[in-house]
């Protein structure tokens, strides 16, 4: 062999070496090769879970699942020839919308023509019939199915929620082990426990020829996964008191708040105006329902019952009456005479009450305004007229005890704290214009200064007042059926208030008296022993709101409950006879004959006009 020979030789040889080297890198070292080579071949198909469902306290279903199909294409086994009219006809798209649906960017990473993108989403169950019949003349066409969140009732959609498509903000936080398209809770509980509800996703692998069609299912299913579902939910919500509190409360602006005292759950809870949730669900009109529940000027959204703060009223004279005593500035067989209003040098404020000498029960019963401009003045001034300061932190120390000035942290999204003043709240105020004292603060005695109460907060109230001092924090939630998960210890755990158990009863006594031979008589049932406080929160921009709290039966109370109704009036006007229908349908079961005329002036009382032309 010449050396020219020899040389070639070597070079085929070498060449030949260096290639298997290449192939074993791509074969046994770099996986990306491997990789490649596997994405284009083996597709993975996701399994979507069942979302957990929700049921009310006796067992009814109120959100559950409905299936919803999605129609995919790929590109290259489409028939270019078929008539796309009966397609076009079943999907209610037309022709220009169908060729927009087909052409993609084949330049754009996100597609091939080989893979299934989606066409058209959320197909109802008749329109997935009619299709199934066509299909076999659209070569390239498959349907996926889904779920979409259904809703029992059109009510509680502030405590129930819903769902939205996740947004890339999410996405790009790395948020879980979502991708595009899930959808996930963004209000209610349906966002508070969206962890426990979702579930997790499964996976299965198909092996795909040249052409994009499936030839099997790869490796006989070995690395597939199972989906596993979400966990069902049940909640202390009792549909027919929701259903019938929302029937009262139509027509007008407000929110309500019911719960049971001796385990905090919330039998009821709900804001006016309202919305079907059904509307949101993920279905083809959902956009155009937000963006009309978003452009209304009456806020839907927002839930009146956890986020708006008001003054409380004369809702603040129990729990004044309650630390007085305890702070041993009041007894119960102390009198205090009424002229009419209370005087202070040359200033008056002016009393709706009666003239007359009364105690503590007598005051609550008539809601004597100069029975607690004196008491809040006594305790503002228990260490001296020039040190306020240290009076109102006594009393700010006993708020927050009730629950006050803070969140409740009930398991909704969005609470707010509502406001208790406190001393450096007043020094802020005044800073610049001299100390403050006792009477430059008096109007929160009976709660029309500066204290801000949520109706969350106030409905509490009642329950700690009919629990003799104490609350466990307000909470939907009552127990998840997956054993995985368990409710937050908080909404297991007694708090106690800084007053003794026997100053409750005066205070008891006479709210019972309100109700029954006092301001609220509208909210009196027979043989119910309702005990409840009427108040009017002030509004600066309008009418007064009429609020209402109380708790049934007197003892051992199987609820408490608080009603707002903006721009109503007396608390005598609307709250409270709302209030005493819902006590009387929860505990009865039904309203007596005698009383129907009061359940159809509420149900027939329309006042949002009436607020609107004001506004305007």
């Amino acid at each position: 062999m010449d050396r020219r020979a020899y040389i070639l030789q070597s070079l085929v040889i070498g060449i030949g070496v260096l290639i298997l080297l290449r192939l074993a890198y791509m074969q046994l070292i770099d996986k990306s090769y491997r990789t490649r080579a596997v994405s284009a071949t083996i597709e993975k198909y996701v399994i979507e879970p069942s979302r957990g469902l929700i049921y009310d306290r006796n067992g009814e279903l109120l959100v559950f699942n409905q299936p919803s199909y999605d129609l995919y294409l790929t590109y290259n086994l489409m028939d270019q020839d078929a008539d796309p009219n009966p397609l076009c006809k079943i999907l209610g798209i037309s022709i220009s919308e169908y060729q927009d649906r087909v052409n993609k960017d084949w330049s754009d990473v996100k597609y091939s023509k080989n893979v299934p993108f989606l066409f058209y989403q959320k197909i109802d169950e008749v329109a997935n019939a009619q299709l199934q019949e066509q299909l076999h003349a659209y070569p390239g066409f498959s349907t996926k199915v889904s779920s979409v969140r259904g809703y029992s009732h059109p009510n509680a959609s502030h405590a129930l929620g819903y769902l939205n498509e996740i947004d890339q903000a999410r996405l790009d936080e790395g948020f879980g082990s979502y991708s595009t398209g899930d959808v996930l809770g963004v209000a209610g509980l349906e966002a508070t426990y969206e962890r426990q509800l979702r579930g997790s996703k499964g996976a299965t692998y198909q092996l795909k020829d040249n052409f994009g069609r499936n030839v099997g299912e790869y490796n006989e299913g070995f690395g597939s996964t199972t989906a596993e579902s979400g966990s069902d939910l049940t909640v202390g919500l009792d549909i027919d008191l929701q259903l019938y509190a929302e029937e009262l409360m139509q027509g007008k602006l407000g929110a309500f708040v019911a719960l049971e005292p001796s385990t905090g759950e919330i039998l009821a809870i709900g804001s006016s105006p309202t919305y079907d949730p059904n509307n949101l669900s993920t279905n083809a009109d959902r956009t155009a329902s937000f963006k009309k529940l978003q452009a209304d000027s009456l806020k839907p959204f927002f839930n009146r019952a956890t986020m708006a703060k008001y003054s409380p009223g004369s809702l603040f004279k129990p729990m004044l009456s309650l630390i007085a005593l305890q702070e041993g500035i009041i007894r119960s067989d102390r009198y205090i005479t009424c002229n009419g209003a209370y005087f202070y040098k040359i200033y008056r404020w002016g009393c709706h009450a009666d003239p007359g000498t009364r105690n503590v029960t007598g005051a609550i019963q008539q809601s004597c305004n100069t029975f607690f401009f004196t008491v809040y003045r006594e305790l503002i001034d228990k260490y001296g007229f020039d040190n306020p300061q240290q009076g109102l932190q006594l009393i700010t120390n006993h708020l927050y005890d009730f629950g006050l000035g803070s969140e409740l942290n009930i398991d909704l999204p969005s609470e707010h704290q509502g406001l208790v003043p406190t001393p450096e709240f007043y020094d802020d105020m005044y800073d610049g214009k001299g100390d403050w004292r006792s009477t430059y603060i008096i109007s929160n005695g009976i709660g029309q200064g500066e204290v801000e109460m949520t109706v969350l907060q106030m409905a509490n109230m009642a329950a700690i007042i009919g629990n003799r001092g104490y609350y466990i924090a307000p909470h939907l939630v009552k127990r998840f059926e997956a054993a995985d998960f368990s409710i937050d210890p908080d909404f297991r755990t007694r708090k106690t208030v800084n007053i003794e158990k026997r100053h409750f009863e005066p205070v008891i006594e006479g709210l019972e008296r309100a109700v029954y031979s006092g301001t609220a008589g509208l909210a009196a049932v027979p043989d119910l022993r309702i005990c409840g406080k009427t108040g009017t929160s002030q509004n600066p921009h309008g009418k007064d709101h009429s609020v209402f709290l109380a708790f049934a039966p007197r003892d051992n109370p199987q609820i408490a409950l608080a009603v707002i109704v903006e721009n109503a009036g007396w608390g005598s006007s609307y709250a409270a006879p709302i209030a005493g229908l819902m006590i009387e349908k929860y505990l009865n079961g039904e309203i007596n004959p005698r009383r129907l005329w009061v359940e159809d002036l509420m149900v027939q009382s329309k006042l949002v006009a009436e607020v609107q032309t004001e506004r305007e």
